[in-house]
């Protein structure tokens, strides 16, 4: 993408645009955003939601929220709802909403007109049959044996289909147009059919329902759209898009234009197979921090704005590729950097005994809550006799270039003190239990007199800390292209460390305010928010993003 003369960022949608509008071909822009409420949106949506607003928005016009909801068995209100809520997080709002189920008796209009230009057929055929007369992509197709029924004959058993006479399956209403078209999808294809299933908008209404190929031309046509855009997978249906809108007839028809799919390694963006991550239990639900669904990276943490710059990084072109899942978490990363407080977190604590300060005193040690943001101010955490480190900041028999705790070592307590290992305690095992160090009383705040430096500086917990739950996250698959995976196959591709939990883990105090959702930045750990699940009395933190990529 390139910046545009109006400063804003162009592509090759908006060179298209320009050049329509220079030409008076359009006078204005109207999008839309038309997701099939059948699940939760994903990252993939994201790209398309970014499209339809942004563009809408660059050229002053509006975008509408419409719900392609022509399919009642795999439809419902909740995914309605979800949807709204995943465009109002993004940033965006909508103009207007439709459903698609609000234009039934417009698009059983256009039908009965398509029947009487003799352009639509009853067919009785099963759905294999039609299928194995379509032809294949080498072969031409034949026509349906019910193709030349006469126009008094179709509007009939069209009819009939609508008051219920015949059950699901044994009709449906065709186009008729190219059995020999080169495209599959100019095949006489169904543009309606038998379902005897209530609609989550029009109830029992109907029971004969229009295709998406059929509603979603129309659709976009009586609301006044002027740009369709699309993911480049309905590049091939575009002419049976602009066949409908021809037939029908149309003063100011859309224009389609496709645009490529946001696909990102080691990810899944199909709502089909996320139902059947969510119904064979493999995730927790649809908002399980391990799915790219909308929900699922907003429990993570995610910020909406990071995913929108991920979104305007990753770009919009034709060619079809795979975004590397390291630059979205480059981008969150660098958002939270920015503005997330800071805190202090021992994942494996480790017991510290200062042997040289005094039993029964307790001092407040300031911490600064952002260093970008100084206005913020600095928490207070509670030092004293006894604290607690990271396991991992202790080694008895020190590697090379090792700059934390060991016998005779010394390091920089966060905001605190210096510290120098004296010894160390064991266990039956072995393990180190408990050190013994000295503080330099004079070394508060970082300094000393007699300016010498260490170089570790290592975080810590004091007096009043707190037990907190964390949840680490990692990629849900091990495969790079897990969307080829068999439905079949999914569960062995389940990266078995995508969740890790660690229990017994101690904040500072003043995570005890902390709200479902907030993030926080834990020194030298990573990027974590507050999860839902959490209750007053067991705080549980989300991993939102490590301090370092993992996506290698």
């Amino acid at each position: 993408m390139e910046e545009s003369n109006t400063g804003k960022i162009s592509n090759f949608i908006h060179d298209i645009i320009d050049d329509e509008l220079e030409r008076g071909i359009n006078i204005r822009v109207q999008t839309r955003f038309p997701p099939e409420p059948n699940g939760y949106l994903h990252i993939g949506h994201a790209k398309a939601i970014c499209i339809d607003f942004l563009t809408a928005e660059k050229y002053g016009g509006i975008c509408n929220l419409r719900f392609d909801d022509t399919n009642p068995s795999a439809e419902d209100v909740e995914y309605v709802d979800a949807i709204m809520e995943d465009i109002k997080w993004l940033g965006f709002e909508w103009e207007n909403v439709y459903f698609a189920s609000s234009y039934f008796d417009f698009l059983y209009e256009c039908a009965i007109k398509l029947i009487k230009k003799g352009k639509a057929f009853v067919c009785d055929l099963s759905a294999d049959e039609i299928r194995e007369y379509r032809g294949t992509l080498t072969t031409p197709g034949k026509n349906s044996p019910y193709r030349d029924r006469s126009i008094e004959e179709n509007l009939d058993l069209f009819q009939r289909m609508t008051d219920g006479e015949f059950p699901d399956g044994a009709r449906v209403l065709r186009a008729k147009i190219n059995m020999a078209s080169p495209n599959m999808n100019m095949r006489d294809p169904v543009i309606y059919r038998i379902a005897h299933i209530s609609h989550h908008q029009t109830g029992d209404k109907w029971c004969v329902y229009p295709m998406y190929d059929f509603a979603h031309p129309l659709s976009d046509a009586v609301e006044k759209v002027t740009y369709s855009l699309c993911s480049l997978e309905f590049e091939n249906n575009r002419p049976l898009y602009n066949w409908f809108l021809d037939e029908i007839g149309f003063d100011e028809p859309p224009r389609q234009i496709e645009f490529a799919r946001l696909n990102l390694n080691y990810c899944i963006t199909s709502k089909r197979k996320n139902k059947i991550l969510v119904k064979e239990k493999m995730v927790s639900g649809w908002d399980d921090p391990r799915m790219v669904t909308l929900c699922g990276l907003r429990r993570r943490g995610y910020p909406a704005s990071s995913i929108r710059t991920f979104i305007e990084k990753a770009g919009v072109s034709k060619a079809n590729s795979v975004v590397d899942y390291g630059l979205l978490e480059s981008c969150v990363r660098d958002e939270l950097n920015e503005s997330a407080p800071r805190a202090m977190v021992v994942f494996e604590p480790l017991r510290v005994i200062i042997d040289n300060y005094p039993e029964g005193k307790t001092e407040k040690i300031e911490v600064e809550i952002n260093p970008n943001i100084p206005e913020q101010g600095k928490n207070e955490v509670t030092f004293s006799r006894e604290i607690y480190i990271e396991k991992t900041d202790f080694m008895v028999t020190p590697v090379k270039k090792y700059h934390r705790l060991y016998p005779g070592g010394e390091v920089r307590l966060k905001g605190a003190y210096y510290l120098t290992c004296q010894s160390y305690e064991t266990d039956e095992k072995g393990e180190v239990t408990t050190i013994h160090c000295t503080f330099d009383p004079l070394s508060k705040g970082g300094s000393t007199p007699d300016g010498r430096k260490v170089k570790g500086t290592i975080h810590w917990a004091g007096a009043l800390s707190f037990e907190v739950e964390l949840r680490l996250y990692d990629r849900l698959f091990n495969i790079e292209n897990p969307a080829d995976i068999p439905d079949e196959e999914f569960e062995n591709a389940v990266n078995p460390s995508s969740l890790v939990v660690l229990k017994g883990c101690l904040a500072q105090e003043s995570l005890k305010q902390a709200k479902v959702a907030d993030t926080f930045q834990f020194m030298r750990q990573g990027y974590f928010c507050l999860d839902r699940d959490s209750t007053p009395d067991k705080l549980i933190f989300n991993r939102t993003v490590a301090l370092n990529s993992s996506w290698k």
